[in-house]
């Protein structure tokens, strides 16, 4: 199996590897979550995303202690933005359920409401971050001029921001401003948010006898962009798995960023 490529993200002291395919969980919970995410590491996934507010922190620390591999895997969990001032004991919960000394990216779900919110919550991810138990700290659903705020007030930029992001989303100019500022671009909802009959993509699938929704992830995987496609079926887990060794060419790549034009 080709080996799943990474990117750096920033540390508190340098910088970490995240794999660029990871195994989204939302709206998956119970017996099923656990046989997803074992599933999935099983096959070769070392990436895992969950939440606080998805409700299934602790079948997946289940999975990860049955695995035989969790401290291989990369986990990201998220912060709720109602829980301004109760950070740290949410961020404590989190590591409990997911069996864990500490979280690979801790990442604030939303912009928390209040003139002040935002600041304040992302002041105790700085904090947590230098306790030891978040590695590498971010945002998701953030604008860049939100980021820039939170890095002026605390000198720390997030290193990730997650956002809804697929080949319709595409905006190049957004693209260089979070890597400006040296932010890694993670996307979600990759699969819903594209029109998998658009003539382009297919001619592409086509092309590489693949389907659309792998030439998503190769694009994703070759432009450096972090995605988590959600999926409790075998099959599917092993089909994105796939998009691994799936190899666009670069008019390819550029006919697919056209998509968000």
């Amino acid at each position: 199996m080709t080996a799943v490529p990474t990117v750096a993200i920033a540390t508190r002291d340098g910088s970490a590897s995240i794999p660029l395919l990871g195994l989204g969980t939302w709206q998956a919970g119970g017996e099923e979550v656990y046989r997803a995410v074992r599933t999935a590491l099983d096959l070769g996934y070392r990436h895992v995303d969950t939440a606080t507010m998805y409700g299934n922190e602790a079948e997946i620390g289940r999975a990860l202690a049955d695995s035989g591999v969790r401290d291989e895997v990369f986990v990201t969990t998220k912060c709720p933005p109602d829980r301004v001032g109760r950070e740290d004991e949410t961020l404590e919960q989190s590591l409990h359920l997911l069996g864990l000394d500490r979280v690979d990216l801790w990442l604030v779900h939303w912009p928390p409401h209040g003139e002040d919110g935002s600041l304040r919550m992302w002041e105790r991810f700085v904090a947590a971050q230098e306790r030891g138990r978040a590695v590498s700290i971010g945002v998701s659903n953030y604008s860049a001029d939100l980021i820039d705020e939170l890095t002026s007030a605390t000198g720390v930029t997030p290193a990730v921001d997650q956002i809804p992001w697929s080949p319709s989303d595409h905006d190049p100019t957004l693209v260089a401003e979070l890597g400006e500022r040296g932010v890694v671009l993670e996307g979600y909802s990759a699969f819903k948010r594209t029109d998998m009959h658009d003539p382009a993509l297919t001619r592409v699938a086509e092309s590489h006898g693949c389907t659309p929704q792998q030439v998503v992830l190769a694009w994703h995987l070759q432009r450096g962009f972090v995605v988590i496609p959600k999926s409790v079926h075998r099959d599917r887990l092993e089909a994105n798995l796939a998009a691994v060794g799936l190899q666009l060419t670069d008019d390819e790549l550029d006919t697919i960023d056209a998509l968000g034009s």
